[in-house]
């Protein structure tokens, strides 16, 4: 009888959590830069501007920094695994025994456990080691041009919104217009960004619809301040 492959939330968390910054910190970085400088008094070319150059410096940030940051992680990974190759070669039974101590810590008995782990060793030695002494598994292993990518991607998508949202406002002659519907439109994209991912990782929607809007609000407020200073004192 063939048991069908059940899928965790766990097998997403690897593309899920580059998508989630990526995107939440589009949106509120670029948000708040429009709304900083349209508090400021800009006009709708500099605005728009500031915008998107922020976007695009966003975007160019967070693959680079996804890249390098996720390079590391997987530099440590191989260096771990190069250093348990070693230690494997130098002493097979001290491993052995090791392994069997793991498993007697998680409720085996010790014959058992030294079953386990001679029988896992001499399937795949190495991957046992990096599974239960380790913790790597293919799971959380580091990708960096799968970060890097999705990070950019998202973080453009991101932004996208809020240069939508000053075009919008632009529409009306109001003198607050831009920033307040820069603000809600984002506030709104954000509360959506917390849902959709709640659902996708499979925890509370109210939670993180929370979590985001909040952040984003401290956000816009400490640049609309910013903006509404530099505009007091430049006038």
């Amino acid at each position: 009888m063939n048991i069908p492959k059940e899928r965790h939330y766990s097998d997403r968390v690897g593309w899920l959590r580059a998508a989630v910054l990526g995107a939440n910190d589009g949106i509120v970085s670029t948000a708040s830069l429009v709304i900083g400088m349209a508090a400021a008094g800009a006009g709708l070319g500099g605005v728009l501007t500031a915008g998107v150059a922020g976007a695009v410096a966003g975007a160019m940030s967070m693959a680079a920094g996804e890249y390098v940051s996720v390079s590391s992680q997987k530099d440590t990974e191989h260096a771990d695994l190069a250093r348990e190759r070693r230690e494997l070669k130098a002493n097979y039974e001290l491993e052995v025994r090791e392994l069997a101590e793991i498993y007697e810590t998680r409720g085996l008995s010790p014959p058992l456990a030294h079953e386990v782990a001679e029988t896992l060793m001499q399937h795949d030695a190495l991957a046992a080691h990096a599974r239960d002494e380790l913790g790597f598994s293919s799971v959380n292993s580091a990708q960096p041009l799968q970060a890097a990518w999705t990070s950019a991607l998202s973080f453009f998508s991101g932004a996208a919104l809020p240069l939508a949202f000053t075009l919008l406002g632009a529409l009306s002659r109001a003198a607050l217009a831009i920033p307040l519907v820069v603000a809600l439109g984002s506030l709104l994209a954000l509360a959506l960004l917390g849902l959709v991912s709640a659902r996708i990782g499979g925890s509370r929607a109210r939670v993180a619809v929370v979590r985001v809007t909040f952040w984003g609000v401290l956000a816009m407020l400490a640049t609309a301040l910013v903006g509404w200073a530099f505009g007091i004192a430049g006038g």
